[in-house]
């Protein structure tokens, strides 16, 4: 079965999205948005709340989907895993860091794809600059490389 997760993006009123310098794990360096693992008895939204409450000390609203992204790795052991991804506008608190990160808000047109996945690159600007949802798959390599990329089709 595939692990599930999510992603939420933060966005303000300056056109700023707020992002974590990932601490621990396989993300570890890496700029991403608050996000995790779906636990038993939650739901996906569910969960996404409760982890960016977590990892950043903020409550979050009306969370729109904004799609879905899935990975296969046939070279890896945990080899697939599905991500929901969020965005919001409606948030309480301040950004705070935490052991899993350091949030920091960057510009839209400032995002540092070069210090973010390489998936990134391909899907978020559809989602933050286009508003568009997003339904792929990325078929990656042992060193979690992309080597093909697929539009899913909704049933």
């Amino acid at each position: 079965m595939s692990k599930i997760t999510n992603l939420t993006y933060i966005l303000n009123d300056n056109n700023e999205v707020l992002l974590i310098k990932v601490m621990r794990g396989v993300s570890k360096g890496y700029w991403n948005a608050p996000g995790g693992k779906l636990e038993d008895n939650e739901t996906i939204e569910e969960s996404a709340i409760r982890e960016t409450e977590e990892e950043i000390g903020i409550k979050v609203f009306n969370l729109k989907p904004m799609g879905i992204i899935e990975f296969v790795a046939p070279e890896k052991k945990d080899n697939e895993s599905k991500c929901y991804i969020f965005t919001t506008t409606k948030y309480e608190g301040e950004p705070k860091p935490s052991d899993e990160g350091i949030p920091k808000w960057f510009k839209i047109d400032e995002i540092p794809y070069d210090k973010m996945w390489e998936d990134d690159r391909d899907w978020l600007p559809e989602v933050l600059e286009k508003g568009k949802a997003v339904y792929k798959r990325y078929h990656l390599d042992k060193d979690d490389k992309v080597v093909k990329v697929e539009d899913l089709k909704l049933s």
